[in-house]
């Protein structure tokens, strides 16, 4: 099979490879569509991967074309979605089913082989299978819904609560996305690209709700367009420094901050940050990954009953579809940074 390979730090091949025999409870999935995330550009420019060779991609969705030992065969010819974490089971967060707080996770596309290939293993418990309605591209974006379905969850903004979103990428949108479909309207949105405007006002948030932070200053904006008073809820999806202070800065007394953003850089906080952050008594919570139990009641099926229902339309955020053979051709895209971009995906 062909198959993209981390060889070493911005050492990416497309290379003829053995397909993958699929262990005892496993499955071989045949890769229809895999998206590109944010974090697969550090992992494979920056910091590298958990040992190399490895194929990246944690975002992709496929078939089943064969089975493991122990696996049904009612798996076989299966449209599936891909949970990328694989527990341990064994550990104190994975026997409260948080499999998302593994002690001793696997993950596909990062400490093993993942999507960026015609072919992967994978554990038939990761496995959701999809409903005719949902497309493989959308199945690809599951991951990155849920994660932010996880976070606006944990959040638990209340009905006319004020609720400020900063940082508008892949992540951002789709929190801006579910907080509306729920019904929240009081949300003021931090971004710096035009596309984040449009695809902002393509979900129906009107243009006095959102801040372009490279024209305007986004503390004195979100004061004037809160009279002063903050907000009660901030999701904080960028990972530095000044956005994480901002955060506190904005937040009304009694309020919760979800931090979101990946770390650019250490984190640290001056001392006035830390006393606002005691004085007004804030809860901060940290979110990573999401719920995938396989009940109806995790982050994913959640996710997969709005998509089912066409109640949300995650494809608009979709600006490259590649072939899987020029998929380094959106590596470059969002690496670069000198084009537009929102998710980017390539298919099979």
């Amino acid at each position: 099979m062909k198959a993209y390979r981390l060889h070493g730090v911005g050492d990416l091949r497309l290379e003829e490879v053995s397909c993958p025999l699929p262990k005892s409870g496993e499955v071989l999935l045949r890769v229809k569509a895999a998206g590109i995330c944010g974090s697969d550009i550090p992992r494979i420019y920056q910091t590298g991967t958990y040992h190399f060779p490895t194929i990246p991609g944690h975002e992709f969705a496929g078939v089943v074309e064969e089975v493991g030992e122990n696996v049904n065969a009612e798996w076989k010819g299966k449209r599936v979605g891909i949970f990328p974490l694989i527990p341990c089971y064994t550990c104190g967060p994975c026997q409260d089913e948080k499999y998302e707080m593994c002690r001793n996770y696997g993950y596909l596309g990062s400490r093993q082989d993942g999507g960026f290939a015609e072919y992967v293993a994978v554990p038939v418990k990761n496995l959701l299978a999809l409903p005719e309605e949902v497309t493989y591209e959308e199945a690809a974006m599951l991951e990155p819904m849920a994660v932010a379905v996880h976070a606006m969850r944990k959040a638990a903004p209340a009905d006319g609560e004020r609720i400020a979103i900063c940082g508008l990428g892949t992540i951002g949108l789709f929190l801006l996305m579910f907080l509306w479909e729920a019904g929240h309207r009081n949300i003021y949105v931090i971004g710096n690209k035009e596309f984040q405007r449009r695809m902002a006002d393509q979900l129906g948030l009107s243009a006095g709700f959102f801040c372009d932070s490279r024209k305007q200053d986004a503390e004195t904006w979100l004061a004037e367009q809160t009279d002063g008073k903050g907000v009660n809820v901030f999701f904080e999806c960028v990972g530095k420094n000044e956005t994480v202070a901002q955060a506190v800065r904005m937040t009304v007394p009694g309020g919760r901050i979800m931090l979101v953003g990946n770390p650019a850089s250490d984190m640290t906080f001056p001392k006035e940050t830390y006393w606002k952050i005691l004085r007004n008594q804030l809860t901060v919570f940290g979110t990573w990954n999401s719920s995938f139990t396989n009940r109806e009641d995790d982050d994913w099926h959640y996710v997969l009953e709005r998509l089912k229902e066409r109640r949300i339309a995650p494809t608009e955020f979709i600006t490259h579809r590649l072939p899987f053979e020029e998929l380094e051709k959106g590596l470059a895209v969002m690496r670069e940074k000198k084009e537009e971009y929102g998710k980017v995906m390539a298919g099979n």
